[in-house]
């Protein structure tokens, strides 16, 4: 019997997003979220296109700054006004809403550079040709999660000192002696090891999610457009209109990932302080 001759692969809309360089199908792998290193490859310093979208993403906010209130006046214009409005957003409506106006202040510095790294960093998942927030990968949410963990464990070890404030932290007052044995642990975990993990995963997820599903839109424009046969051309605009509707939505998720961030961590703070008035 003459057998059948193969056919060749249907170019469908997943084997376009998983095909490589000639045209065949590829299973995934983490280079195609994450492109490899660029620059200093194989030495300690190698940096790939996220790295250096956060190096430049710093250098751009500090320059800004630094501009900003390089001559302060009295009466604030221009990038100055800028500057000062988004400082006062941060100090009024989260540090001293949550921790009032004297330890607001205090710690105002590590709740500010928290929710600007945020804000900026998530921002260029909608800017052309960077299209990527670094946030979407685990590594600087860690960073900022370690950096509000120490501050929120320095507050509390200073005021109650170290077993002081583990006490404060994980006995509940009231509470008979047998469930100590229950409730302690809990505490332990809920306070000491779940809080960092929390704060790194619920950014990271968020912008990650988010900036899958801007790639998919768009490459669902791009395949519609350019790659399908005859009546399928007509799923393009739907799926352009869709991803530019996503595109404004991930804006307001930007915004309020900053945001929570931030609040959060001057909500831990104010715990410190007050750990012993649960």
């Amino acid at each position: 019997m003459r057998g059948r001759r193969a056919r060749p692969r249907e170019r469908t809309l997943i084997n376009v997003f998983l095909a490589d360089s000639s045209g065949e199908f590829k299973p995934p792998t983490l280079d195609d979220f994450f492109p490899p290193q660029v620059l200093f490859e194989g030495t300690p310093f190698a940096l790939d296109r996220l790295m250096l979208i956060r190096l430049g993403v710093v250098l751009l906010v500090s320059l800004f700054f630094i501009v900003a209130m390089r001559s302060p006046k009295l009466i604030p214009r221009g990038i100055q006004n800028v500057a000062e409005s988004m400082l006062d957003f941060v100090r009024v409506q989260i540090a001293e809403e949550i921790l009032g106006k004297e330890n607001g202040r205090k710690y105002l510095t590590i709740i500010a550079t928290i929710f600007f790294a945020t804000i900026f960093l998530n921002l260029t998942s909608v800017i052309p040709f960077l299209n990527i927030s670094s946030n979407a990968r685990i590594g600087f949410p860690m960073v900022m999660a370690a950096a509000a963990y120490v501050t929120y464990l320095w507050v509390g070890f200073r005021k109650f000192g170290f077993f002081g404030f583990l006490k404060a932290s994980t006995v509940l007052p009231g509470v008979p002696l047998p469930i100590h044995f229950l409730l302690i642990p809990i505490e332990f975990i809920s306070t000491f090891l779940l809080r960092p993990f929390t704060l790194t995963v619920r950014l990271m997820a968020n912008m990650l999610a988010g900036h899958i599903m801007l790639v998919l839109f768009f490459s669902a424009t791009q395949f519609f457009f350019f790659e399908a046969k005859n009546w399928m051309a007509v799923f393009g605009l739907p799926a352009l209109l869709v991803g530019v509707a996503f595109t404004f939505f991930e804006l307001l998720v930007i915004a309020l990932q900053a945001y929570i961030f931030a609040l959060l961590t001057a909500v831990y703070i104010d715990q410190s302080i007050h750990a012993d008035a649960h």
